[in-house]
């Protein structure tokens, strides 16, 4: 807490979802990579086709957070929400895993 009384600016919690990138040999490859991701709850999955070919399947989990803490110095928020933060942002790690 001491840190974020110390800042100036604005400070923001972010935790970003899990992303697998995998390059694939065959469309078909890709497709079926993506029907496993997105049957396994991976709904922000897709497939992207480069202008050389390269086909990339990007599993994408939605578990992210983003929540700011202090605006221009005055800190918004409790010490007992960050700590609920901390906390959410852990189980959404555990969700990835």
């Amino acid at each position: 807490m001491t840190a974020l009384e110390e800042v100036a600016g604005d400070v923001v919690f972010k935790f970003e979802p899990f992303v697998l990138h995998v390059l694939c040999r065959e469309l078909q490859d890709a497709q079926l990579l993506h029907s496993v991701a997105i049957d396994s709850g991976f709904r922000n999955s897709g497939i992207t086709v480069g202008k050389k070919g390269k086909i990339m399947m990007a599993v994408r989990s939605t578990h992210c957070l983003e929540v700011p803490l202090s605006h221009m110095g005055k800190l918004m928020v409790s010490e007992e929400y960050i700590e609920f933060l901390i906390h959410t942002a852990n189980q959404k790690m555990e969700e990835n895993m």
